[in-house]
């Protein structure tokens, strides 16, 4: 069989994908007059009866969702909401937060999804930031919306609606503040009848801002227009999931993140599906929701599958209709436990930024591969401590050979175009120019990518999170997933701290455990299983790992607050060079006079 025949077999999956995808593109074409509100109006009409959302045992159509998107979309334009006003949205996982996200979309306006755990100057940050009027508030968040609202003076008292919380199992709210509209008492009066748009919408228009975890530092707003979202929702619903009119898909995931966005309500807006939502993620709960969804597919972060795989084995596991899962984040080291423990038919794990111009999916399955790099794509040489990109010497980049880990880059093409940040300081920094040639642009990922034959790649590191040590690269992914599969460990996060004195950085690893965690058995298995360099000098006990509403490890945190014990509260351990023993004030103190070096 000829090369170019062989390679084009081996793409069948890839190309199955794009002859589905291929119906919903003139939708996302620039000059087309769609957007999320007009699909959801088409839903309506052509299924008007049909189930759209699922929540708490109650199912809510097509045309009933549409009907209260119109309603809120009337209240909101009494109170000054129109084409162009950007809109904040701070509410739990609930059907109001999807129809007023509609609302917000009916107007032309622009949804500012405000991460559900930020308070304070960061919640005053991202109102700031994304230049925001209005704000549609779930009471649960309204005390802490008042808190900063005298630091928002753009912000007038009664352009705040209030969300009551019709779940009678919700917790009671906190008080609120005097004076907040009830978004709730507003729109029972209001018809039903199609609202009056101040001209069409276009694919190329703002549709909304999601923010990035804010880990490093305050969260940056990643412009999402509605070409974006509506051909997330053509990728994910047609592409990876397959999506049908009598799927389910469960999402725990937070509305304000992409993957619940695109690839639950996205995808069930393109496809007919609809969505089982949960309020927030719960190891306990997860199985017996999906089984009384009937769910057909699930959404994940990696870490999600950790804390379901930590819980104890059921004679349930495996009792459920879920055809397929997708995410990212789902580490090599429990993928095939995962699967196998809870029968789970196909796993298509992808990788993606909602600011970038870069996904690759893994369509076939493959145990800790994201996906294979397509044409625009491509992983080049770097220095993995800084990502300072590596040039020959006419200033060029050098692609990675099978086998090597390098920088994944995305070409900035019309066909890959790069929206980046709200903030165009920002989106300048992730770009990288005179690639490869003069006047090439690439979208910069910051993640570390290992290549693989026949162009398949795997998740190394983030930029960031690797460190050296003694002249070496010690990879925290890879540490990691060796400290994970030691007995008692549920969860571990490895980076890199300071010693005075030393070369570089020495590891350290906060480590949720069980009662079955055993201080001398994890040091038998670091000596026997890793490197010396590759080994964490301090250990760090938790009851319960700190992880951002995505359930992202707070890892800038740990490594902040570093291995002082007048500093942190939790136990912490040292290597001496064959055992880990408590890390004293006197042991901390000779660490940092020389007295004791670490080996």
């Amino acid at each position: 069989m000829s090369s170019p025949v062989r390679r084009l077999l081996d793409r069948a999956p890839e190309l199955r994908v794009v002859r589905r995808i291929l119906p919903h593109l003139v939708r996302a074409a620039p000059f087309a007059r769609w957007n999320a509100s007009r699909l959801l109006a088409q839903r309506a009409k052509e299924a008007p009866d049909a189930a759209a959302l699922r929540h708490r045992g109650k199912t809510y159509s097509w045309a009933e969702i549409d009907d209260a998107a119109t309603r809120c979309a009337r209240v909101l334009r009494e109170r000054g909401v129109d084409a162009g006003s950007v809109v904040g949205l701070l509410m739990d996982n609930r059907p109001e937060y999807l129809i007023a996200l509609s609302a917000i979309s009916r107007l032309r306006a622009v949804a500012a999804l405000i991460n559900t755990n930020v308070t304070g100057a960061a919640l005053t940050h991202a109102l700031t930031t994304a230049g925001a009027s209005h704000v549609v508030v779930g009471i649960e968040h309204a005390a802490g919306l008042a808190d900063v609202l005298p630091d928002l003076p753009e912000i007038d008292t009664d352009h705040v609606l209030v969300q009551n919380d019709p779940d009678e199992d919700a917790p009671a709210p906190p008080p609120v503040a005097p004076g907040f509209p009830r978004l709730d008492d507003l729109v029972r009066d209001q018809p039903t009848s199609p609202l009056a748009e101040g001209g069409r919408a276009r694919a190329d228009d703002l549709m909304c801002f999601i923010y990035t975890s804010g880990t490093t530092g305050l969260p940056k707003a990643a412009v999402v227009k509605n070409s974006r979202f509506l051909m997330g929702g053509a990728f994910y619903g047609t592409g990876i999931l397959d999506l049908g009119p009598d799927d389910v898909v469960y999402v725990a995931l937070p509305l304000y993140h992409t993957n619940a966005l695109f690839a639950g309500w996205s995808a069930a807006l393109a496809t007919g599906a609809s969505i089982a939502l949960s309020r927030r993620f719960s190891a306990s709960s997860f199985w017996p929701d999906v089984r009384a969804t009937g769910a057909t597919a699930f959404l994940y972060i990696g870490e999600m599958c950790r804390y379901l795989l930590n819980q104890p084995p059921g004679q349930d596991d495996a009792r459920h209709r879920v055809r397929i899962a997708t995410g990212n984040g789902l580490r090599p080291d429990i993928w095939e436990e995962f699967q196998e423990r809870f029968r789970i038919p196909m796993i298509r794990e992808f990788y993606g930024a909602t600011e970038g111009n870069v996904i690759l999916v893994n369509l076939e399955g493959r145990p800790g591969m994201v996906g294979r790099l397509t044409g625009n794509q491509v992983i080049v040489r770097c220095d993995p401590e800084t990502g300072d990109l590596q040039r020959d010497a006419a200033g060029r980049c050098t692609v990675v050979d099978e086998g090597e880990t390098g920088l994944l880059l995305g070409r900035i093409t019309r066909a890959t175009p790069y929206d980046g940040y709200l903030d165009a300081n920002a989106s300048r920094k992730k770009i990288a120019r005179d690639v490869f040639r003069d006047g090439d642009a690439y979208f910069d990922t910051g993640d570390l990518m290992t290549l693989h034959a026949d162009g398949w790649v795997s998740f190394a590191d983030r930029l960031g999170d690797t460190f050296r040590w003694k002249g070496e690269n010690v990879s925290t992914t890879e540490v990691a997933e060796t400290l994970n599969g030691i007995p008692g460990v549920l969860e571990s996060t490895v980076y890199g701290v300071e010693v005075p004195g030393a070369d570089g950085r020495a590891g350290m690893v906060a480590l949720a455990r069980s009662d079955e965690f055993s201080i001398d058995v994890f040091a038998r298995h670091v000596e026997q299983h890793l490197t010396r360099y590759q080994r964490p000098y301090f250990v760090r006990l938790l009851d319960e790992m700190a992880t951002t509403g995505t359930f992202k490890q707070r890892k800038a945190e740990y490594r902040r607050e570093g291995y002082d014990p007048a500093k942190v509260d939790s136990p912490l351990f040292v290597f001496d060079g064959r055992d880990y023993v408590p890390l004293t004030k006197e042991r901390f103190a000779a660490i940092q006079t020389g007295e004791i070096e670490l080996r």
